[in-house]
């Protein structure tokens, strides 16, 4: 056993360092990026955040909606031929949706007979939880040596070791975090996890030392979240909880005292594991929970008030453009956030 003295951070415990900007307004910065993938050589653009693949959220409603605004949404694993048939020949949806799978043989069928009807899809999102297996590298090993012309996602992980590590197995980018999500309980099941700012830092040190990507995937509670992602080094931000409560991501919506709500739940939950598996494993537990959330109104107006937070975050520190953030920022370490005289926002 051993405790490792340096501290690390999470999104809570820093705030950017304004600076001397000669940007005029926040409609001058430039959110697109444009990226060459390590393995697959594809190139991609747009902005770079990304629905996260969980049920309400990576859905085939939220990835039109997301499209109209060049953002990229990974579907659930759980999405067959027929679903995804009703967006497979609009325009470039290919290039801005991801598939995903786990490592059971029946995801990997899944995807396989996906990828044999619709084989334009670019995007493989390989999806686990625990990402620090030796069986979960030559799976990613696996799919790299079928798919050599795919743009792989393997994770999750936190740290630049294994970062590292599914790079050389095969994968183009790194989905890095572990407990950080609104709706993930490993933190409290397992007592594993790492601060997300630090994990970002590190792993995005780590694989762009390899030419290869990262996403920031979970712990973002507001549009100043997301921004202290890219700017600790993310090439992408995935989100879960912030897109969640929206019609687009379809649910049962729930009527209590003449006001809208809407389930949302984590991939590993007990909810997740009954809709999908016929329930939990009789040797794990759920690390997951379900929330009854407002449902909110506008899709449309949930990701342009993130996109417009990202703009404004820009413009203080400096940055003309998202490429450039990260360039640009200082974080200063925080007590507190924001003043919640009225509550907390």
């Amino acid at each position: 056993m051993r405790i490792e003295e340096e501290i690390k951070l999470d999104y809570s415990d820093v705030l950017f360092r304004p600076k001397r900007s000669t940007l005029k307004s926040r409609k001058d910065v430039d959110l697109n990026r444009k990226y060459t993938f390590k393995y697959s050589k594809l190139t991609w653009k747009g902005t770079p955040i990304i629905a996260s693949n969980m049920d309400g959220v990576g859905e085939i409603g939220v990835a039109k909606k997301l499209n109209t605004h060049k953002v990229m949404t990974a579907l659930t694993k759980q999405h067959t031929i027929e679903q995804i048939s009703k967006i497979y020949n609009n325009s470039d949806f290919h290039k801005l949706v991801s598939l995903s799978c786990g490592t059971s043989s029946e995801s990997y069928h899944r995807l396989n007979k996906v990828l044999k009807k619709f084989p334009k899809f670019e995007f493989i999102c390989i999806d686990v939880a625990n990402g620090y297996s030796e069986n979960f590298s030559h799976f990613v090993t696996a799919v790299r040596k079928k798919y050599p012309k795919k743009t792989i996602i393997a994770g999750n992980v936190v740290t630049a070791d294994m970062t590292q590590e599914l790079i050389l197995s095969g994968a183009d980018i790194v989905k890095v975090g572990i407990g950080p999500g609104s709706v993930c309980t490993t933190r409290i099941q397992t007592g594993v996890g790492y601060p997300q700012l630090s994990a970002v830092m590190e792993c995005a040190d780590a694989a762009h030392g390899l030419g290869a990507h990262i996403i920031a995937d979970g712990g973002c509670t507001c549009p100043g979240d997301v921004a202290k992602g890219f700017g600790a080094g993310a090439d992408f931000v995935m989100l879960g909880g912030m897109l969640a409560g929206h019609k687009e991501g379809g649910g049962e919506i729930i009527e209590r005292n003449g006001k809208k709500f809407i389930e949302f739940y984590g991939s590993s939950s007990e909810e997740a594991n009954e809709k999908h598996y016929g329930g939990l494993a009789n040797y794990r537990s759920s690390e997951g929970k379900k929330v009854v959330i407002p449902l909110k109104s506008s899709l449309d107006k949930t990701i342009r008030d993130i996109l417009g937070g990202i703009r404004s975050s820009c413009t203080y520190v400096g940055a003309p453009s998202l490429k450039q953030l990260s360039k640009c920022t200082t974080f200063v370490r925080v007590n507190n956030q924001y003043n919640d005289t009225f509550g907390k926002i």
